[in-house]
């Protein structure tokens, strides 16, 4: 049996007394209504400076730990779901788990999509500076790096490291019989991550749309380097940013107008979750903490195609219910979704509870007080961005 160093005791002393000082409120702040002061005009308030988000292999030792401890400082912190409203939801992670949840059908295969994910990313990242003592920068994944050339590529992703990553994969676990129908093609695990910033993480919601927490298991991952390979390539990059208008792209990144289809999103949930794997669920998929470093990386190529589209920044559209894709002789069900439609994150919301902004705000990544280090070119490539 290996014993650990006095210098590994230290470190796990140190990072056990913040977790405790971070469950107790040492880091806590009053309830958000704003940068500003005020959500009626400007709900992101005047940046003073403009965050840079960074790839994961970008950060230092250092920084990857200061984030990791910043994610588990969350977990740790009790929630603001009140228990009369959803049993399960016990920490400030779990209002994200919850909020993600209870709108599933309402934000995905739907125009909003993008918008609405992309504030929840920016709150994950606002909740770890106000709640979490955070100062780095929030990061993501670059899938390009780790895709194709087989299962090995993948699974030696820094992303995974059993330190300072992510932790690995679960053990091989047998699909039952009634989920075999569906089975991710070329999954690989299912078992609990025993490795890892988060080996001992608890998801307290789901499966599925169960808030009650008696549902409540380990953190569990079900890699299939095959569909992250085909969905997460850079060709299937190429293909979502030679997109004519937002509608087009929106299709393409969900992979609709059909359940069975896929697209980069539904790349990096089954390429990580595969079939019982947390990120693999759709409802509770944000219990895995992989989940926003692969929607920092989505937002990524929607801001890039954005920027390559400078005349039409503003362009968005698509369906505001269910996959009401527009269908030649067919009539919707609902309106189409506009920039004034409101986005709102219950007892997550770092803007103010159950208030939120609109489509329209989240328009312009700097004006939420971000940008990214790298953007991608039309052919999916890399390049610096002049910020």
């Amino acid at each position: 049996m290996a014993v650990m160093s006095v210098a590994g005791r230290r470190i796990m002393y140190l990072v056990t007394l913040l977790l405790v000082l971070c469950s107790t409120g040492v880091f806590s702040v009053p309830t958000p209504s704003g940068s500003g002061g005020s959500t009626s005009t400007k709900p992101f308030g005047t940046c003073k400076s403009i965050q840079k988000r960074k790839e994961w292999r970008s950060l230092s030792n250092t920084e990857k730990f200061q984030f990791l401890y910043a994610m588990n400082c969350i977990l740790s912190k009790p929630g603001r779901t009140p228990a009369s409203i959803y049993a399960g939801a016990k920490t400030r992670y779990d209002d994200l788990v919850a909020t993600h949840i209870n709108q599933t059908f309402e934000v995905h295969y739907v125009g909003h999509f993008l918008p609405f994910h992309r504030y929840y990313t920016w709150t994950m990242e606002k909740m770890l500076r106000q709640e979490a003592g955070y100062t780095g920068t929030f990061p993501y994944w670059d899938w390009h790096r780790d895709v194709g050339q087989g299962n090995t590529k993948f699974f030696s992703s820094p992303i995974w490291d059993a330190n300072l990553g992510f932790g690995g994969n679960g053990a091989y676990l047998p699909v039952p019989a009634a989920q075999a129908a569906f089975a991710v093609p070329g999954r690989t695990g299912g078992g609990c991550v025993t490795t890892g910033a988060f080996k001992n993480m608890v998801v307290n919601l789901g499966p599925g749309n169960d808030f009650s927490g008696n549902g409540a298991r380990c953190l569990s991952r079900d890699m299939s380097p095959y569909f992250s390979g085909r969905y997460l390539s850079k060709n299937q990059t190429k293909v979502t940013l030679a997109a004519k208008n937002f509608y087009e792209f929106d299709v393409i990144v969900e992979g609709g107008p059909s359940f069975e289809a896929s697209g980069i999103h539904g790349g990096g949930h089954y390429g990580i979750g595969g079939t019982l794997g947390i990120m693999g669920d759709l409802y509770v998929s944000p219990g895995d903490p992989a989940f926003w470093i692969h929607h920092s990386n989505l937002d990524r190529v929607w801001w890039s195609w954005q920027k390559l589209k400078t005349a039409n920044m503003q362009d968005f559209g698509g369906p505001s219910c269910l996959m009401d894709y527009y269908k030649p002789g067919e009539t919707q069900k609902c309106a189409n979704a506009t920039t004034d439609m409101p986005l709102n994150l219950g007892y997550a919301d770092m803007i103010k509870a159950n208030v939120g902004v609109k489509v329209k705000d989240v328009m312009n990544i700097r004006e939420m007080c971000y940008d990214y280090d790298f953007l991608l070119d039309i052919n999916g490539n890399d390049y610096p961005n002049p910020l």
